[in-house]
């Protein structure tokens, strides 16, 4: 196997690799310049500001459950180098949409703006329904079979390795301004764009697919003509359990930070960012584990242990002494109270159990079926991921309207936790 790392070199895997990291890096620059304006100047209630999040997330999710069926089909179907060049065009435009709801919020008209932002966190969820499935079905395309698991961890390291550079990124520029917001948006659009151009060829294989338009009939025969395979079926199980925990965890997260936590946009920043790396830690530690191996050995485990620390995150936050009324630590200020540093280490443990958990499970969707068949079959499991995720983000928003605060939420995310380990446990005594 060649070391995970070698990819890089690879013309094969480099523009891929390159392109998936500018548009994460990107999606979440913007998002997460949206949810802090949101939070910290549009709204002043933690319920307000849970609801818009979990809307915001609800949107963003909605493209996979309605259009993943289509986008696999066509990305089996056609060359999908050529697909990654027609969405990557389409990014420029919507990152001008979003850009101009931000501006037009800054400006106080605010309801323009909020309608602007979600409608580009809309076509953002269009455009990754169409290039998910690509960025996983095309690795078996241009890699060999030893070196899909070493890629499958690339793709995941470098995606929250990109969502960490754009939270950080996005919490730094709220400080200063957000005209500088609009032109980042602008330039890696523009970067991911000719990113994309440079993708090797990827042909359709295997015979002529018709494609089915008809959304709902489409989805259904999707699902059913992968479920039925009992590795799948469990693998999209788990994948579609973690998502649902990460929902929640990023709708939690920012008014966890301001009225918990009580600091600023830089210290929610942060905090995403430490759940970033720690995933692609964890993409990297698990195979190094499994020595290329697709295996769900340790998954139960990690999900697990995953739970554990999550406990100790509410438990960690609950006894966090807050700043003064009506004020906000700074992230100097945050790091220098007691218990901060534990509940970063906390969080970063969170994510790196969380990645040795789910990496393996993707590399299962993309060696269990004929490489013409991988696209739909990544599809499959967005379709069921995305209905998961949306069942996760109204869950939020029905159990933040009963009072539970973000620090008791927490532990609906560890009870969920266990549920995926039984899940991992059943796939693994499947396939090993």
């Amino acid at each position: 196997m060649i070391n995970a790392l070698g990819l890089l070199k690879q013309r094969r895997f480099l523009p891929l690799f390159t392109t998936q990291f500018l548009g994460a890096f990107n999606d979440n620059l913007f998002k997460t310049s949206m949810v802090l304006f949101a939070t910290y100047a549009i709204f002043n209630d933690a319920r307000m500001e849970a609801n818009f999040n979990a809307l915001a997330t609800g949107i963003g999710i909605l493209p996979f459950f309605l259009l993943s069926a289509l986008a696999g089909q066509l990305a089996d179907s056609q060359d999908k180098a050529k697909i990654i060049r027609l969405v990557k065009t389409a990014e420029i435009g919507i990152m001008l949409v979003g850009a101009a709801g931000l501006v037009t919020a800054r400006m106080g008209f605010t309801t323009l703006g909020i309608v602007l932002m979600l409608s580009a966190v809309l076509m953002l969820g269009v455009h990754s329904t169409f290039f998910g499935p690509i960025k996983y079905a095309i690795l078996p395309q241009h890699l060999k079979e030893c070196d899909v698991l070493g890629g499958t961890g690339l793709v995941e390291a470098g995606t929250y390795i990109a969502i960490l550079m754009g939270t950080i990124t996005a919490g730094v520029l709220a400080r200063y301004s957000y005209w500088w917001s609009v032109a980042a948006f602008m330039i890696v659009a523009f970067a991911g764009f000719f990113a994309g151009r440079q993708v090797p060829p990827a042909p359709r294989e295997g015979p002529p697919l018709a494609l089915n338009y008809n959304i709902l009939t489409s989805s259904w025969r999707l699902i059913a003509a992968t479920l039925h395979i009992p590795r799948l079926f469990l693998a999209i199980c788990s994948i579609s359990f973690f998502w649902t925990i990460g929902a929640v965890l990023i709708i939690v997260f920012p008014p966890l930070v301001k009225n918990v936590l009580t600091a600023d946009e830089l210290v929610s920043s942060l905090a995403i960012a430490v759940f970033s790396v720690g995933v692609a830690i964890g993409s990297i530690v698990i195979n190094t584990l499994l020595k290329g191996r697709i295996s769900a050995r340790y998954s139960p485990a990690s999900v697990i242990a995953m739970g554990a620390f999550v406990v100790l995150f509410s438990f960690e936050c609950r006894s966090f002494v807050g700043a003064g009324s009506g004020q906000l630590y700074g992230w100097r200020e945050f790091l220098a109270q007691p218990g901060a540093i534990a509940i970063m280490a906390t969080l970063l443990a969170i994510a790196v159990t969380g990645g040795m958990f789910v990496v393996p499970l993707y590399a299962f969707l993309t060696t269990t079926v004929e490489k013409d068949q991988t696209a739909r079959t990544v599809a499959a499991n967005n379709v069921v991921n995305s209905g998961a995720m949306t069942i996760g983000s109204a869950a939020v928003l029905g159990i933040t309207a009963l009072g539970v605060t973000p620090e008791d939420m927490l532990f609906l995310v560890a009870a969920m936790c266990l549920f995926s380990a039984w899940l991992a446990q059943q796939l693994h005594r499947a396939c090993d």
